[in-house]
């Protein structure tokens, strides 16, 4: 053997980096995709002068749908973390049989088309079926009533909340769950003084996007329940019956709300997953 064979194999070299062409292909295909995204908004934005923001504000009508929106909205977020989030902190914790199938039909939600969802929620909550006319017979109806938009918006936000608040409980070490307990704390007491403050940020910032996507629901809430309209209904009625200037003001006031709500996201985001 020669002192050259004894020598370790030589480290394989650094790829050299992206030419400065591949890299302006790379920037422009990224700006092409942020343009798509920002210039409507952009161009719906334009439109917001005080004039208009001015009508639209004293529009009773939309002020009703307005109020109608968020107030169902709230609801069904409240909704949604009362039962979600038991069951985030069981799907983050828990390793029990069937869990990746609980996961997998709690997120079913996000890849059925909207019109779907609202056929199926009619079928299943309307006054011919047992649940819904079961139900009904106490009082509590659906369809074409605003418990039915509650409805509607519940299902296609829910998996937001728990997607976010499982995703919140993972992040929390057990380590610091099991510290509470040797030191004499209940499962429940550790729940409440450790892992729920740690993992309130997360939480928090899943209620809002849930709630925001409440706010946004159209599909499931037409079909369901037209009247009493909600914000996104009411647009699309003005917009088929009166055309696109009487639309535009309901969707400027919209517009501001899920821009609010963002903003309001991105704020409570930990600084790693902005």
């Amino acid at each position: 053997m020669t002192p050259k064979d004894s020598l370790p194999p030589a480290a394989p070299s650094p790829k050299p980096p992206p030419l400065p062409w591949a890299r302006l292909g790379l920037a422009a295909l990224g700006a092409l995709l942020v343009l798509f995204v920002v210039g409507p908004l952009l161009r719906l934005l334009l439109l917001a002068t005080p004039a208009s923001l001015g009508e639209a504000l004293g529009d009773a009508e939309l002020r009703t749908s307005i109020g109608l929106t968020l107030g169902t909205a709230t609801a069904a977020t409240l909704l949604a973390a009362a039962m979600g989030i038991p069951l985030a902190y069981l799907l983050a914790r828990g390793s029990f049989r069937g869990r990746r199938l609980v996961e997998a039909l709690v997120d079913l939600p996000v890849v059925i088309p909207h019109p779907v969802a609202g056929i199926a929620l009619l079928l299943f909550l309307g006054r011919h079926s047992l649940v819904g006319g079961t139900l009904a017979r106490v009082g509590l109806e659906f369809v074409s009533h605003v418990p039915g938009i509650v409805a509607a918006m519940l299902f296609v936000s829910a998996p937001i909340l728990v997607s976010g608040a499982r995703e919140a409980f993972r992040s929390v070490d057990p380590r610091l769950e099991r510290v509470a307990r040797s030191l004499g704390d209940t499962p429940a007491a550790a729940f409440r003084r450790v892992t729920l403050p740690l993992a309130s940020r997360g939480i928090l910032a899943a209620a809002i996007l849930s709630w925001a996507r409440s706010v946004s629901e159209f599909g499931a809430i037409v079909i369901l329940t037209y009247n009493p309209q909600v914000a996104s209904v009411l647009i699309y009625d003005r917009f088929t019956t009166l055309g696109l200037p009487a639309a535009v003001p309901a969707a400027l006031v919209l517009l501001a709300v899920a821009l609010a709500v963002f903003g309001l996201v991105r704020v409570l985001q930990p600084a790693d997953h902005r």
